[in-house]
């Protein structure tokens, strides 16, 4: 009997050590991570000397880059199952836990998107809203990017339209919110080359600088409007913070510091124009036509600031996989039409997630071998006293 319970209590402990390593690393160990997260504070009260208007309002927003889900050429089912889970446990713990009013992603949320034919392009845009679901009252905004629709020279109508339908986008568009404009921008078209898709595009975009300049000179009485002002969209001014894929034009990633930068043996590599960041004259035209305060951007897989002409910051966004990178991270921002603060947060580092599931792994193993010299010393040790007996007869 005493056998029997040590061997039920070696089961008990094994299946007791497995679960728990389980349940913590699959549920649990976002929780601790993004808990520790906090939306930037900002101050609410109004600029000037009234008091009696209304507090600034702040808009919370969610920024994360490059999802990259798998698809059907590349990706091996036990791949999707654990990076796919990794994001929907921490972009659903995010949900409960930050309760953002707005969620931008900086493109490539598809990693075939390119090359999908229609079923696995449904297949993958089912994966996708199971899961990235969110709250009615949480607003997700989606941007394109190279791995949805193909880099420039694979581009074409049927691709994008698709992706635009699916999300509801445009490849140039000002989305404003509690007075903040943002301005999603299709970079993969900002090729210059005059292609159908790259015309329409700029077209757009420098309507949309036109409607910018026109509601400045509108929100300053004493200017007089410009004739073609009389068709523009008014919009609330505020300069643009620039959403988009592609980073802005930047030699390279020399001058990116931190744990989830570029590694400092790749830092000094060349970007190579229009296929790792935009080319220098579309980063020119974006700049001039709208003056921003911010840019964010993705592609790279890790972090950068960077300052453009010494006044506008751009931010590159690390990808939210861990497909991608260990330490995953997403951007929190606060934002209001005036000005804005940013706060970055970290997801549990995957070498952190296969560390525990090897330690107990390592402890289950050490029992069971220690359980199993226990069983067969007290087989040698029945033995010698059978044999010990055997002789007295």
């Amino acid at each position: 009997m005493p056998g029997l319970n040590g061997k039920w209590s070696s089961l008990i402990f094994v299946v007791w050590t497995v679960s728990c390593a389980f349940i913590f690393c699959e549920y649990l160990i976002y929780y601790p991570a993004i808990f520790q997260c906090a939306w930037p504070e900002m101050d609410r009260a109004p600029s000037g000397e009234s008091r009696d208007r209304e507090p600034v309002p702040i808009l919370r927003a969610l920024i994360l880059s490059d999802t990259h889900l798998l698809g059907a050429i590349r990706g091996h089912w036990f791949d999707k199952l654990r990076r796919e889970w990794q994001m929907e446990r921490a972009f659903q713990t995010a949900m409960w836990l930050l309760r953002p009013e707005v969620v931008f992603i900086l493109g490539d949320i598809f990693d075939e998107g390119k090359w999908s034919s229609t079923k696995n392009w449904d297949d993958d845009v089912r994966r996708f809203h199971k899961m990235f679901r969110h709250p009615r009252d949480t607003e997700l905004i989606v941007l394109v990017g190279n791995h949805d629709v193909g880099f420039h020279s694979e581009m074409n109508w049927y691709k994008l339209q698709r992706f635009e339908k699916v999300f509801n986008v445009t490849s140039a568009r000002m989305v404003t919110r509690k007075g903040v404009n943002f301005l999603l921008v299709n970079s993969v078209a900002l090729h210059g080359d005059g292609c159908p898709i790259c015309q329409t595009v700029e077209s757009e975009l420098l309507r949309l600088s036109q409607d910018l300049n026109c509601s400045l000179q509108q929100s300053m009485q004493a200017a007089p409007m410009a004739e073609d002002c009389s068709d523009a969209r008014w919009l609330p001014f505020s300069r643009p913070v620039i959403l988009q894929h592609y980073p802005l034009y930047r030699v390279s990633d020399a001058t990116c510091t931190g744990q989830d930068a570029t590694p400092p043996e790749h830092r000094h590599l060349l970007f190579k124009e229009q296929y790792d960041v935009l080319s220098q004259e579309a980063s020119r035209k974006l700049l001039w036509w709208f003056q921003p305060r911010l840019i964010l951007s993705g592609h790279t897989h890790s972090a950068c600031e960077f300052l453009h002409a010494n006044k506008y910051p751009e931010i590159s966004v690390p990808s939210f996989s861990w497909r991608n990178r260990n330490n995953p991270s997403f951007i929190l921002g606060s934002f209001s039409s005036a000005s804005y603060m940013l706060s970055k947060c970290f997801l549990p580092e995957e070498s952190t997630v296969i560390t525990i599931y090897c330690s107990a792994g390592a402890a289950v193993l050490l029992l069971l071998l220690l359980l199993h010299l226990h069983t067969v010393r007290c087989t040698l040790q029945l033995a010698g006293c059978l044999l010990a007996k055997h002789k007295t007869v």
